[in-house]
């Protein structure tokens, strides 16, 4: 075979279907987030605004969050220097995983390196601790949790996005002693639409099965104390299992599930994914602890924020834009076709400054290709303003008419 030619086949067919990801090469500027500096490939500069950033309150900037980094890198060095088996544990993570259980109500929490393996390490090893398990799986559940339920090996049931009517059925014709698990998510992060938690809770109760749910896009926003959908709804002592992630809300990186201490173990002792993984830098954790424990009192933001989202949402639609609107922070305007999603992308970058990524299939469907704009508290109106102004001009621009870019 010709590995090279092979190669080649499967990036061209990228290119030609106009879905070829393209890494858009920014700096950060600490304090002045969301501006940033683009390095183009000719090696000039151009400064930017990020509107598509999943840093959703600028916690990755925070006084806060950076004291405790700095102050962890000084008294540790870098790296864990280990699994979390081997030499890998630290105070910092400790304290943090107790600042993630504290914040879900639960008895313990298990870090993991992000939240796309805390998801793929917990689904495909629960089968080994409850064999015969039937995980029923939204067909809308991100790829982590697609790849998790995939790889464990055991029955797995697909129903409908947010379905309770086809999740009901199916729980009907299963053995009603099997054990069960319905894992889906709060947010949906393409549309931005929020999960039946409520509803599914009570099939689970009426069918005995565990409850899991993917929190990532609602951490550190939504509810009180910043603990998700869930906990806004009252509902969070209803969930088995709970998976969030330090790299948004919270501006860090990593991932957790905060369930029961025997739960947490179990997966501690038994997931691959976590047992030969090369623990978080302990800054990283020190500086996720700072961000998890201040945004459990900063509901200012938290309010900041949803507005934001909302004059965005009301703004673009005033200019009859595609937007699609579920009521949560995440702002889609569907495009339709990924050339055209590309090039709107492109013209926002090189002419107005904007960086907004093109979001394809496989992410999203075929004929749904979007900009998916997240709005933050540190955006502020000379940013909304340009926004407004850029995609009004650009959505007839170069013969795309809106006409065109909706259909």
């Amino acid at each position: 075979m010709d590995y090279t030619a092979k190669l080649d086949e499967a990036l061209n067919n990228l290119h030609e279907e106009g879905r070829y990801r393209t890494f858009i090469d920014i700096e950060r500027k600490n304090g002045n987030f969301p501006h940033a500096m683009w390095r183009k490939p000719d090696g000039s500069e151009q400064p930017i605004t990020v509107w598509c950033g999943n840093d959703y309150l600028g916690m990755g900037q925070h006084p806060a969050v950076l004291a405790a980094m700095h102050e962890a890198i000084d008294a540790t060095g870098a790296g864990s220097g280990g699994t979390r088996n081997i030499s890998g544990t630290t105070v910092y993570h400790k304290r943090l995983e107790a600042e993630l259980a504290d914040l879900h109500h639960k008895e313990a929490a298990l870090l993991f390196t992000s939240a796309y393996i805390a998801n793929d390490a917990t689904l495909s090893t629960l089968p080994k601790l409850f064999p015969g398990l039937i995980i029923y799986s939204d067909e809308f559940n991100h790829a982590s949790m697609i790849e998790g339920v995939r790889r464990n090996g055991g029955a797995k049931r697909i129903f409908k996005h947010n379905d309770v009517a086809d999740l009901r059925a199916k729980l009907e014709a299963d053995d009603p002693a099997a054990p069960k698990l319905i894992a889906f998510e709060s947010i949906y992060s393409m549309d931005g639409d929020f999960g039946p938690i409520e509803a599914l809770c009570d099939l689970a109760d009426e069918f005995g099965a565990l409850t899991y749910i993917d929190e990532v896009h609602a951490v550190g926003m939504y509810g009180p104390r910043g603990a998700g959908v869930a906990e806004r709804d009252n509902l969070m002592h209803r969930l088995d299992i709970i998976n969030g992630t330090l790299a948004k809300a919270f501006g860090v990186m990593g991932g957790y599930i905060a369930a029961s201490a025997k739960m947490c173990d179990a997966i501690r002792s038994y997931a691959p994914g976590f047992i030969f993984t090369t623990s978080l830098a302990p800054a990283i954790a020190a500086g996720a602890a700072a961000s998890v424990a201040h945004l459990k009192t900063d509901n200012a933001l938290r309010e900041k924020h949803q507005a934001q989202a909302k004059v965005l949402k009301f703004r673009l639609k005033g200019m009859g834009l595609p937007i699609i609107d579920h009521g949560s922070h995440i702002v889609p305007v569907i495009v339709g076709d990924p050339v055209h999603t590309k090039s709107l992308s492109d013209m926002m970058l090189e002419n107005y400054g904007i960086y907004v990524q093109p979001i394809n299939f496989p992410t999203v469907p075929r004929g749904t290709e979007r900009l998916r704009f997240t709005p933050s508290p540190v955006h502020g109106p000379n940013e909304m303003d340009a926004l407004v102004r850029a995609m009004d001009e650009l959505w007839s621009h170069c013969a795309l008419n809106r006409a065109e870019l909706a259909g």
